[in-house]
């Protein structure tokens, strides 16, 4: 059986980033793995849904990971210990930014031994969380001996859309500025695409499991919806991308 492990570093980043790509692959009979580093007690709880910032809102978003991955068709949830180190300001101890790199990436070796991937998927950290480049530097590292290794991406033209929706929308949004625009994945350097607006029903249900938080996909007219959740853009790191017509399948499950 192929086996994939999706690396993220907190709950809802295994939907709202990679939702249709597992449910994508257990679909297609891949055995799928998630390992997240942090149980996002650092969030920022959703206005009425009764949860509490911190210890509290880490606990409930734990078990909306597990619930959604289970619609997802995931067959394991691991943890990983590290705390939410939140947005801004100083990293707290202990905080999955502030600790050495080289215990992620142990951490990330470890489940890497365990599960024995053939397919390791993490965010492009193209956003700029810190968690987000913190936990796809270690993932890269650690699944370098993997025979496929992918970045979901958020390509740089779509954020751009989503940033002038955005600040027509909301212009005193937190952390929203034009500058947000820049950031994404650049579209020339986007390697595979796969058409998977047959689970976008699922994908939603996945999403609203997440009831602590507020997603992104929330409020945005349904052109925009379609782009980010009815096709997903990803980076083959591994095997190194030699050029061509982009794959329109994991790599692994072409190959079946």
């Amino acid at each position: 059986m192929t086996r994939m492990l999706v690396v993220v570093a907190h709950p809802d980043d295994e939907t709202f980033g990679c939702g249709s790509v597992l449910a994508h692959a257990a679909e297609r009979g891949m055995q799928t793995t998630v390992w997240c580093a942090t149980r996002g007690e650092a969030g920022e709880p959703a206005p009425g849904c009764g949860v509490e910032a911190g210890e509290q809102l880490g606990a409930a978003r734990a078990q909306e990971l597990r619930e959604a991955a289970g619609l997802l068709g995931v067959d394991d949830v691991v943890l990983g210990g590290f705390a939410d180190s939140g947005m801004s300001g100083p990293a707290p101890a202990g905080s999955l930014a502030a600790a050495p790199h080289a215990d992620v990436v142990a951490a990330l070796r470890e489940q890497v031994e365990r599960v024995r991937p053939d397919l390791v998927l993490t965010l492009d950290g193209s956003d700029g969380h810190r968690d987000h480049v913190a936990v796809r530097d270690a993932a890269l590292e650690a699944a370098a001996d993997v025979p496929w290794v992918y970045l979901q991406c958020l390509p740089r033209s779509l954020l751009q859309r989503w940033v002038e929706h955005a600040l027509r929308d909301q212009p005193d949004r937190e952390h929203l500025t034009a500058e947000v625009a820049l950031l994404g994945t650049a579209d020339e350097d986007l390697t595979t695409r796969l058409d998977t607006g047959r689970l976008l029903d699922l994908r939603w249900q996945a999403i609203r499991t997440h009831a602590t938080q507020v997603s992104p996909f929330e409020g945005l007219p349904g052109d925009l919806q379609q782009a980010f959740l009815g096709t997903d853009h990803l980076r083959r790191v591994v095997p190194p991308w030699t050029g061509g017509p982009v794959e329109t399948e994991l790599g692994p499950l072409a190959a079946q």
